[in-house]
């Protein structure tokens, strides 16, 4: 495809990302231990409603910025920045994410070792797995960015928000969630996790994104335990595994203590904050 020059300004010109810029897009990525980009950069090439723009300085790659057409095409989620380090600000965007880090032959005793916390709890988290027709109906219902108190009334898979319509189903569908919720007809409480995928931490490990919505911790407890449990079943986790917890403020106490007093599975850095930052046009 031929490349065309999109825009100038302030020494800057703007570009579509191709496939052959994948190297350049990874040199100003370097040191990012947890970089999802590596992983879906191709896979964006192709994604429907998704664009990738380059900004060059004198022809040299200075950032990257990527957004996704959402809410039936009012909402662009920008994701994937990415600024070279002479150009780079000092932001940061985060949610309320507690991230642990262990080895694949200790996730199965990770997992009995928690299941062992909530019995000694007296914890039954009651949750239930949801098919598609069951989560089309309860993602559609009105009333339920109050009851699980959705941050800006959006489900946020990792740093993407959506809004809560029929349009979003679909890139949902594609992004092949495992969702748990305490009940199929008016939930209070709604978990996820995404498919797995390869991060350069530590020469190369594999990231796990578990979501939770909803302020009950025994719930929380239960859902942590039940999806790490779904991820183990249905992938083949290797080596050095990272698995990051995305909910609100109200659980990171509670769910800290829960994971704390595994040897194999510890604590990676301080629990980081993610700002949900929404525009809206007339």
């Amino acid at each position: 495809m031929e490349r065309k020059c999109l825009g100038e300004r302030e020494g800057l010109s703007f570009w579509l990302a191709q496939p052959d810029d994948y190297d350049s897009v990874m040199s100003i990525s370097k040191g990012m231990s947890d970089d999802y980009l590596p992983h879906f950069y191709h896979y964006w090439m192709k994604e429907p409603g998704r664009t990738v723009l380059l900004a060059r300085r004198e022809g040299k790659l200075v950032a990257v910025q990527s957004w996704l057409i959402a809410d039936e095409g009012g909402t662009a989620v920008f994701e994937g920045l990415r600024v070279s380090p002479t150009e780079r600000g000092r932001g940061i965007s985060w949610a309320a994410i507690l991230c642990l880090v262990g080895q694949e032959e200790s996730l199965d005793d990770l997992i009995s070792h928690l299941k062992q916390k909530l019995q000694f709890l007296g914890v039954t988290s009651g949750l239930i797995p949801l098919n598609e027709t069951q989560l089309k109906k309860v993602l559609l219902d009105p009333k339920l960015p109050s009851r699980v108190q959705l941050p800006g009334g959006s489900i946020i898979q990792t740093s993407q928000p959506l809004q809560l319509m029929e349009g979003n189903l679909e890139i949902l569908k594609r992004w092949n969630l495992t969702w748990l919720a305490d009940n199929e007809e008016d939930p209070v409480f709604l978990s996820f996790y995404a498919p797995s995928y390869p991060v350069p931490y530590n020469g190369r490990s594999t990231l796990l994104n578990i979501n939770i919505f909803g302020t009950d911790y025994m719930m929380a407890q239960g859902a942590l335990v039940g999806l790490l449990e779904a991820a183990r079943s249905k992938e083949e986790l290797k080596g050095t595994i990272l698995f990051q917890v995305h909910m609100p403020w109200s659980l990171v106490e509670t769910l800290q203590a829960f994971c704390d007093g595994h040897q194999g599975f510890t604590r990676c850095g301080e629990v980081l904050e993610q700002v949900l930052l929404e525009m809206k046009y007339a």
